[in-house]
C-alpha cells in the first residue's frame, strides 16, 4: 500500500483520504523542524476500539515489536504522578534504538518523560539523550468502527545532517513501522 500525503495543519483525515485509511494506507506528512531536524505525522486506521489498543500501547516494553529500530524500551520510574481527576499518568521511559543510514550506523539512547491521558493520547518529551530535541505525540480518536491513530514526531539529532535527509529518512521508515505496529496490535492473542 502506498503512503499518501495528508494535511500538516490537521490531525483529522480529509474526506477523500478516509477510504485510503480504511483500506490500510498509512498517511504521512513531513515538514522541516529546525535547521537539522524534521517533523513527521503519520495516521492509520485500526479496526479496534481505543481501550483494546491503550493497554498494549502503554506496555512500553512491547515497543521493540512496533518499531524494529528500537532494541530496548523500559519504564524506569513507573508512576511519577497520577491525577485521578484528569486520568493522567506521568512516567519515565528509557529507550535504545539502532539505525543504519546511508554509510553509517548509529545507536541512540533517550530518557523520556511520558504523559498518558487515558485512552486518548501519550506525549513523549525528551529529558536527555542523543537528540538536541525530541517530542512525540500519539493520539487515539474514534473513527468509523475503530480508531484513528495519529503519531507525530519532531526531532533534531545531535549528529549534524541536512533537514531534508532527516525528513526523508523519517518519511521512508515511519509507514513500515506503523504497519508493523498495526499488525502487532491487531493480533488476536494481543487484543484479547
Amino acid at each position: 500500500m502506498l503512503s499518501q500525503a495528508l494535511s500538516a495543519s490537521t490531525d483529522q483525515p480529509f474526506a477523500p483520504n478516509q477510504q485510503a485509511l480504511l483500506s490500510g494506507d498509512v498517511l504521512i506528512s513531513t515538514r522541516p523542524h529546525t535547521l537539522t531536524g524534521a517533523a513527521v505525522t503519520a495516521q492509520m486506521y485500526l479496526p479496534l476500539v481505543r481501550s483494546q489498543i491503550w493497554t498494549q500501547l502503554t506496555d512500553y516494553s512491547r515497543w521493540v515489536h512496533y518499531f524494529p529500530d528500537i532494541v530496548h524500551s523500559q519504564v524506569v520510574e513507573p508512576v511519577l504522578e497520577a491525577k485521578a481527576s484528569s486520568r493522567r499518568v506521568t512516567r519515565r521511559l528509557y529507550q535504545v534504538a539502532r539505525k543504519a543510514f546511508l554509510l553509517f550506523s548509529a545507536q541512540v539512547e533517550v530518557h523520556l518523560q511520558v504523559v498518558e491521558s487515558m485512552n486518548q493520547c501519550i506525549q513523549f518529551r525528551l529529558e536527555r539523550g542523543n537528540f538536541s530535541d525530541f517530542a512525540a505525540d500519539l493520539v487515539l480518536e474514534d473513527f468509523q468502527q475503530g480508531t484513528l491513530l495519529t503519531y507525530s514526531v519532531r526531532a533534531t539529532p545531535l549528529i549534524p545532517a541536512p533537514s531534508f535527509l532527516i525528513q526523508e529518512a523519517m518519511r521512508q521508515d515511519l509507514p513500515g513501522n506503523m504497519r508493523t505496529m498495526r499488525q502487532v496490535l491487531c493480533q488476536p492473542s494481543a487484543s484479547s
